[in-house]
């Protein structure tokens, strides 16, 4: 049997998450794979984007898009997910679910790779019959790797968590509405509210308008689930999200309360390891602009017991690029997946 590099489709390649997803496939240990770009949308079909740094066309999803292909990544929106995964399962193809349209579909299974190894007994493996898998929401991703390793390294009683919402996390329509938002109170003028349902701009808010569109309390609620499932539910987490008055990245303040005293270093020494960039009090602190285009959690520590050398409350500010964490995680998802088919062999 000759071998063949991957095929793979990207479902949603012209948005925000889609191109940022093709970017990465390129940088990735997928990069020799054939990508195609695929989208429901015909006025979108045909354009010329690129997929890392190759030239690439958008595709029109016609009745046999799917046939052939390794991978599928559904980066759209939630309905064109729905519309096409049974079809690109029933090609054969292993589904990555990042719009989390698939979460109630039975036995498909929330993912995050980077939070495996200290929950190895627990963790529940993809297999053939899975449908598919939903790569994990970037903050359910944050947290659960931090819960991670400071329980293998030191214990975790409970973690209370305030998340910051940007924009980009809802795709081109949100940040054209924020964008339009601040160009119209700057000018006077009356602010359009049609994803929100409220003035985001210039202000920061736990609760959106009773017709908003992007709704705060389902996306806490998915966080705080896939939390549960990617640690086992060991160390209980409380979560408040707030829609921030920002345009891209994710901003974290959490809380962790340990299980015995220890120093800011011994929990520094505990968080150090790959995707994390841990920020001394001498550097920037971490934000939603230094952590734009960065691979990895940026986290500052600072602890929370006055004068005392030890103690077991620590906040942890951590920054991350949302688009850029969901797509690596997204990629890990498919190169997990990969032991499930024959490695680049024609069937």
């Amino acid at each position: 049997m000759a071998s063949r590099p991957y095929r793979i489709g990207v479902v949603g390649a012209s948005s925000l998450l889609g191109k940022e997803l093709g970017d990465e496939l390129g940088e990735s240990l997928l990069a020799a794979s054939t990508v195609v770009l695929l989208e429901d949308d015909e006025e979108v079909a045909g354009q010329v984007t690129s997929a890392g740094e190759e030239a690439a066309f958008i595709q029109k999803i016609e009745p046999a898009a799917f046939e052939g292909m390794d991978f599928v990544f559904f980066a759209g929106d939630a309905d064109s997910t729905k519309r096409h995964w049974q079809q690109a399962r029933r090609a054969g193809a292993s589904i990555v679910d990042l719009t989390y349209a698939l979460e109630e579909e039975k036995d498909a299974l929330v993912m995050a790779p980077w939070v495996s190894d200290a929950q190895s007994s627990a963790k529940r493996e993809p297999d053939l019959k899975t449908p598919a898998v939903i790569a994990a929401h970037p903050v359910a991703l944050m947290l659960a790797l931090v819960e991670e390793r400071l329980e293998a390294g030191i214990g975790v009683k409970g973690l209370a968590a305030t998340v910051m919402e940007p924009a980009s996390e809802h795709g081109r329509a949100a940040m054209d509405e924020m964008h339009q938002q601040t160009v119209s109170l700057l000018s006077f003028q009356n602010v359009p509210k049609e994803l929100y349902d409220a003035q985001v701009s210039f202000n920061i808010l736990p609760i959106l308008g009773e017709n908003a569109k992007v709704k705060l309390a389902r996306t806490g609620q998915r966080i705080r689930t896939q939390y549960a499932q990617l640690t086992s539910g060991s160390a209980p987490l409380a979560l408040q999200m707030l829609q921030a008055p920002v345009f891209h990245g994710y901003a974290v303040s959490l809380l962790v309360d340990l299980a015995k005293p220890v120093t800011v270093a011994e929990v520094e020494s505990a968080l150090q390891g790959e995707h994390v960039d841990l920020v001394s009090d001498d550097g920037e602190p971490p934000s939603n602009l230094s952590a734009a285009g960065q691979e990895d959690i940026m986290i500052r520590i600072v602890d929370d017991f006055g004068d005392a050398e030890r103690g077991t409350r620590f906040w942890l500010w951590m920054a991350a690029d949302n688009l850029k964490l969901a797509a690596l995680n997204a990629i890990a998802c498919a190169v997990e997946l990969r032991r499930l088919r024959p490695s680049g062999k024609v069937q």
